[in-house]
């Protein structure tokens, strides 16, 4: 390839650099308080409800993102087969990029909801039992004694575990392509087929790589920030 189709190509794929964040987003917007609320079901003391997290959590650990991302997209028309679907699912189009990305988010959400439940889990439960019988023994309430006293502690105990999780979304956005919505690694592969050459595959390695820099220094950062707090 030369210079000036290099360039054009690196400009095709920054224009979808825009998707690929907007996956990035989302999923944490939704996959960290999930993952939360899965964390505090699994330590349920009502059994029912830690065996139906287990699952879940064992599913969503055991199966490839890439299928799970398929199953999304593709449940709503096998539903819209159904008699009783059909009504409810009668305007959605599944070429519609809004639908694939919607498709995607849950996918995503789940699946990584289910990787910070296990890094929550662990977090609270590395806590001395000592402190919550102090904050008893202070008369704060089990709500204040999880937001003022143990919360803090879990958040800095997690943030390695997580800002790994967080690097590996990064990479994991590509996986979008699997349904053809537009993000960095399907132009990527259009412009390899359209020029015969792997160099819009390496470009395309390489925002990736620049983004997960920019997330490696920025969990570094907020891990010297927490420092402060032994």
């Amino acid at each position: 390839m030369t210079g000036e189709e290099i360039k054009k190509v690196f400009l095709i794929l920054l224009e979808y650099l825009g998707p690929t964040l907007k996956i990035f987003g989302f999923t944490l917007l939704f996959s960290i308080p999930l993952g939360m609320i899965v964390a505090l079901l699994k330590m349920c003391k009502f059994k029912p409800i830690s065996w139906l997290t287990n699952i879940y959590i064992l599913i969503m650990r055991g199966t490839p993102l890439m299928l799970q991302v398929i199953v999304a997209y593709y449940a709503v028309p096998m539903l819209k087969q159904k008699e009783f679907f059909s009504s409810l699912f009668s305007g959605i189009n599944i070429q519609d990029e809004n639908f694939m990305f919607n498709s995607i988010i849950v996918a995503f959400s789940l699946n990584y909801a289910a990787y910070f439940a296990e890094i929550f889990r662990g977090g609270i439960e590395s806590i001395p039992k000592g402190q919550y019988e102090a904050a008893a023994a202070l008369s704060m309430t089990k709500g204040q004694t999880f937001f003022h006293i143990i919360l803090p502690q879990v958040v800095k105990r997690v943030v390695p575990a997580s800002s790994n999780e967080i690097i590996t979304l990064i990479k994991d956005t590509s996986l979008a392509n699997v349904i053809a919505f537009a993000e960095i690694t399907l132009k990527a592969k259009q412009q390899m087929q359209t020029y015969s050459s792997l160099t819009p595959l390496f470009i395309a390695g390489l925002f990736y790589f620049v983004l997960a820099m920019i997330l490696t220094v920025i969990s570094a950062a907020i891990e010297k920030k927490l420092d402060y707090y032994k």
